[in-house]
């Protein structure tokens, strides 16, 4: 199954709304009408219909994804012919980012990516490279959706795309092993983690981040496809910039599995349903690695057998209204004369 996230229009103004997608037919099913015209089919009233089908598929597919049953829900609710407005062509769909999670995690787990992109910068893989699956800590409120065009931010001479998958989480847990953590993976999507790279860089100097180089977008899409539908372990990736071939690999290459880097996130913190998990930049699938950069107007798709394509414009540089001014060594803020204009 393929689900996805679209904004419609209701009585009470613009609302997300989980889909079922048939790419093959290019349609999408607005999940939460169909389940609403069952229960009328059932025998409830419009308004019992409307509010059941509103818990059972919610507007925030995050908290469908608590639902044990979630699954099992879609199903039911497509089993029937759906209603005619139910159904929306792709031309006509209002995309948003495949999830709305509630968290966002991203990890580094290729080797390759490792290695390549340091031997760029010259610079030794750290030990720790070997010893731990690193991740950092994301935005989930700058995710964009697929055909979205990103602003440069304007704090960047170096922007620069990365070939990832998400994974999707339907369930919760802490302290897990790797065989429950893979367990909680409900179904996978495509990221692409846009990065600041002199921003990302000049952050990591001092011990912190990445903030700016990284939480200014990052594109999640088109939609989920569940775990049942794919093979975690070889699933064929690929990037073009603006038509040209720039990278093709496999989810095979990974040094980390799917359930390792799941359990080691629940270690001594809690997962919930609906977190969004990155891969990491698959081995060659960034400009750093393969020494090309990107500049304003590129289209970057980057797409995984079976799962789809997600397709992302770099828009003109975003103009700044401010940046910190340097410090002086041993200065603090109450050596600054305050700015009162």
């Amino acid at each position: 199954m393929k689900i996805g996230r679209i904004e419609r229009l209701s009585p009470e103004g613009p609302r997300p709304r989980t889909v079922v997608v048939n790419p093959a037919a290019e349609v999408v099913v607005d999940v939460q009408r169909a389940e609403q015209e069952r229960l009328l089919a059932a025998g409830d009233s419009p308004e019992a219909a409307l509010r059941k089908a509103r818990a059972i598929i919610p507007d925030s597919l995050s908290e469908g994804l608590g639902s044990a049953s979630f699954k099992a829900d879609l199903a039911r609710a497509m089993e029937s012919e759906p209603p005619a407005d139910a159904v929306i062509g792709f031309a006509d769909a209002t995309w948003l980012p495949a999830l709305d999670p509630p968290r966002f995690r991203d990890f580094m787990a290729f080797e390759r990516h490792h290695v390549e992109a340091r031997r760029v910068l010259g610079r030794p893989v750290p030990a720790v490279t070997y010893e731990l699956p690193t991740y950092y800590k994301g935005n989930p409120l700058t995710l964009v959706a697929d055909g979205a065009t990103v602003d440069w931010p304007g704090y960047s001479r170096w922007i620069d795309f990365e070939l990832e998958l998400g994974l999707v989480l339907g369930g919760g847990g802490v302290d897990l092993c790797p065989e429950e953590a893979g367990r909680l993976v409900f179904g996978v999507t495509l990221l692409n983690d846009l990065s600041a790279r002199d921003r990302q860089f000049h952050e990591a100097s001092g011990n912190l981040g990445p903030a700016k180089g990284k939480d200014f977008a990052t594109a999640v899409g088109p939609w989920i496809t569940t775990v049942d539908e794919l093979d975690l372990r070889a699933i064929p990736m690929s990037a073009s910039v603006n038509g040209e071939r720039w990278a093709l690999g496999s989810s095979g290459e990974m040094m980390w599995s799917v359930g390792e880097i799941v359990a080691y996130l629940s270690t001594a913190e809690p997962l919930i349903p609906g977190e969004l998990i990155g891969t990491g930049t698959m081995g060659g699938g960034c400009g750093l690695e393969l020494e090309r950069k990107l500049a304003p107007g590129d289209v970057v798709e980057i797409e995984a057998e079976g799962i789809g394509l997600l397709r992302t414009k770099i828009g003109p540089s975003r103009p700044l209204r401010w940046e910190p001014p340097a410090r002086t060594p041993g200065r603090t803020i109450a050596d600054v004369t305050p700015d009162r204009s």
